[in-house]
């Protein structure tokens, strides 16, 4: 204990602040489990021993426990109907790994429970769930009570973090986000893994959750499920790819933490609205609130359903319109790792090499933001095309692209432009330069904006070469 003090007092590290990267540090260092250190800080911050951190970190979790009871054994969900008693029944199994399988039953039962008696809430009543199924399951499973305590420390220390950076509607930090991230520490730490690897896994495990919205406002019927259930799901993943493999992570836990809290307000304010727009015909009313809302109102929100769904349902009818055929359903592979950020402007650079004379001096590369800031896979792609008109899939010339244009002298620039999507590649040749202007898409996609020659023979030219343009 004194150890640990003293280094954190050496290093900085705020007694009772502990962030999740100085925690992981600080046991990497001593040589300790992570859950180690968090408890060292609370018994230090709380002035209690061991022995009594470990045992008011398991009592808080007596009503929390009381309602997966509840739910595991005769709750009824508005949302989620009876799926925690079927599930209980042991007959339907989720997953095939036992441990999964009871965590996977219990969150699902945390969250009906929630809706018959409530949960204390952590960063919402959503973290809440998979924090209980899983303190439920290695309640049935591991033997040392101790141990148990021990891992629910290392959940409720990244927790309360996100209880902090929740300040709006999200489920990116709470039940998928926090979820995964503590689902993610707890099994890192249940495999044997280093402190190191218990922040990978809790990086990797927040990294698809980051800006998802709330189903919206737990008002959609089962779609809760997914999201809570998906913590579980998702931190297993998360964490047996941190410690079974050798998969590289550079991204500091502290870093990623920091990002999701950011992106957080940004998603309830931009994203939650859409969602909403398109889920409000679906959220579950109550006939006695009902009865004292206006019949005008009523009318005016029925009005508005029938319009959101029907202009939904044409909208899913354009996509199906525009979908390719199933037996001719993807692009050319690309090289680099992403068909949008690495084929959409390599084959804007493969139809501006087509439109040059001469022997090509040089190459222009424009890219808005997102398309800059990757630029150590994309430029490698674009070059190769702007100057040799090679494929996507060209991955021996991709590898040495660099070294080329270093021989030939050739001029290269590399700039960056605000307007979103946006893509403008220029090629210089002794006899004729080029451009193509396009916007970024998926899938190697582009959409055609303007070029050194018309707009139709660049779309001719793209379709010579298989280069999907669209609208």
């Amino acid at each position: 204990m004194e150890k640990l003090i003293n280094l954190a007092r050496q290093k900085g590290y705020p007694l009772g602040g502990f962030t999740l990267g100085q925690c992981i540090d600080l046991a990497s260092e001593l040589n300790m489990r992570v859950s180690e250190v968090v408890i060292a800080e609370a018994v230090v911050v709380n002035k209690m021993t061991r022995e009594e951190v470990l045992s008011a970190i398991m009592s808080v979790f007596s009503h929390n426990l009381y309602a997966v009871e509840v739910g595991a054994t005769r709750g009824d969900s508005f949302l989620l109907g009876r799926v925690g008693q079927e599930l209980a029944e042991g007959d339907i199994k989720l997953n095939e790994d036992p441990f999964i399988n009871r965590a996977l039953s219990y969150t699902l039962a945390a969250q009906v429970g929630n809706h018959c008696v409530g949960l204390q809430p952590c960063a919402g009543t959503g973290d809440s769930c998979p924090y209980s199924g899983l303190v439920r399951a290695m309640l049935e499973t591991i033997d040392s009570r101790e141990t148990v305590a021990c891992l629910t420390a290392l959940m409720l220390k990244i927790g309360t973090i996100f209880r902090v950076g929740k300040t709006s509607t999200g489920c990116n930090l709470e039940g998928f986000g926090a979820g995964s991230a503590a689902t993610a520490g707890v099994m890192a730490e249940m495999f044997g893994g280093t402190p190191e690897q218990v922040g990978k896994a809790i990086v990797l495990a927040l990294s698809p959750t980051v800006a998802v919205p709330c189903t919206p406002r737990v008002m959609v019927a089962g779609l809760c499920a997914t999201h809570i259930g998906g913590a579980i799901l998702n931190g297993n993943l998360a964490a047996k790819l941190a410690v079974k493999t050798s998969i590289p992570v550079n991204v500091p836990v502290d870093v990623m933490v920091s990002m999701a809290v950011a992106v957080h307000p940004e998603s309830a304010k931009y994203i939650v609205p859409v969602v909403i727009k398109y889920m409000e015909p679906f959220f579950r009313t109550n006939e006695s609130v009902e009865d004292y809302v206006s019949e005008q109102v009523k009318a005016k929100e029925a009005a508005q359903i029938k319009a959101t769904i029907a202009e939904a349902t044409a909208e899913a009818q354009d996509l199906a319109l525009k979908a390719n055929s199933i037996v001719k359903p993807f692009g050319d592979a690309v090289v680099g790792g992403s068909s949008q950020a690495v084929g959409s402007p390599t084959n804007t650079a493969r139809i501006a090499h087509e439109l040059v004379k001469g022997e090509i001096t040089g190459v222009k590369i424009e890219l808005y933001p997102e398309l800059f800031a990757r630029r150590g896979i994309n430029v490698p792609g674009i070059l190769m095309a702007a100057i040799y008109g090679a494929g996507t899939d060209n991955a021996n010339l991709y590898r040495c692209i660099m070294d080329k244009v270093k021989e030939r002298k050739l001029k290269i620039e590399i700039s960056e432009v605000k307007e979103y999507q946006l893509q403008r590649i220029t090629v210089f040749a002794s006899e004729k330069d080029a451009f193509v202007e396009a916007l970024n898409r998926g899938g190697g996609r582009l959409v055609l904006r303007s070029a050194s020659c018309s707009i139709d023979e660049a779309k001719s030219i793209a379709r010579k070469l298989n280069i999907d343009v669209v609208d």
